[in-house]
């Protein structure tokens, strides 16, 4: 059985300006289904920050339909489509974004604040989401205490921590050094599920190439989406071999 579309692009377009146009993104058709490890890469001007705006519902398409399991996202108001966000999207940028004074459970913990969970459910299930990154012994830590690697990897607990049903990351591994950035990208791999996909923006084809599908974009379009037979991390070998390219709405 074909696995569940979790979000779905259909010919969207995203136009920026009034006097002078910029078309930032052109009638891209893409599915994301449960269970995809997918990477969006390609050159600076690709469209891929716009691309990330729109699947993490940041932004609105100027035309085209962005679904979130058949939900149209252009009918929602703002105060709904923020709720469908955080219910649905766990977001890991390549700055670690962590609160400077709270721990690594507290930073965990501040995704659940205002969600209607008891304070001791709320600690039980950050201290669960840093043990699924290998960090339950750091959870006293603050930021200033913790390796690049570490925080990013607390940014990825607090991510998971709502149970997201996408993990959408931009740049995850840009600050990072070589060992960290494939130790980071070992975990998403983990957070990949029959249920939940995780998608991850960048320019970099080593990252790209460790996921099982590579989306490339240019001039706001994408250029290629191709399934691959073999997912390798970065710096454990050669990237998987060739794959069959599928269409945009695959």
């Amino acid at each position: 059985m074909t696995a569940e579309v979790l979000l779905e692009l259909s010919q969207v377009s995203r136009v920026y300006g009034d006097e002078v146009l910029v078309h930032a993104l052109r009638e891209v058709d893409l599915r994301v289904h449960a269970g995809d490890f997918v990477s969006i890469v390609g050159p600076s001007g690709s469209g891929k920050s716009t691309m990330l705006g729109l699947l993490g519902l940041l932004d609105l398409a100027t035309t085209g339909t962005i679904r979130v399991r058949d939900q149209d996202v252009a009918v929602l108001d703002d105060a709904r489509r923020s709720r469908l966000r955080g219910d649905t999207i766990g977001f890991v940028f390549q700055q670690f974004h962590l609160i400077p004074h709270l721990d690594a459970v507290g930073n965990v913990e501040a995704a659940l604040l205002y969600r209607g969970i008891r304070s001791r459910e709320r600690r039980d299930r950050a201290r669960a989401a840093l043990a699924l990154v290998g960090l339950e012994a750091r959870g006293d830590h603050r930021p200033v205490q913790l390796s690049g690697g570490e925080q990013q990897r607390v940014a990825i607990a607090r991510a998971v921590v709502t149970e997201p049903l996408i993990v959408l990351a931009d740049e995850p591994t840009g600050a990072l050094d070589t060992k960290n950035a494939a130790n980071v990208m070992e975990i998403f791999h983990t957070l990949q599920t029959a249920d939940r996909a995780v998608v991850i923006v960048t320019h970099d084809h080593t990252v790209a190439d460790a996921a099982h599908r590579k989306v490339s974009m240019r001039d706001g379009r994408i250029v290629s989406d191709v399934v691959r037979s073999l997912v390798t991390a970065p710096g454990a070998g050669a990237a998987a071999g060739a794959g069959a390219t599928l269409g945009t709405s695959s």
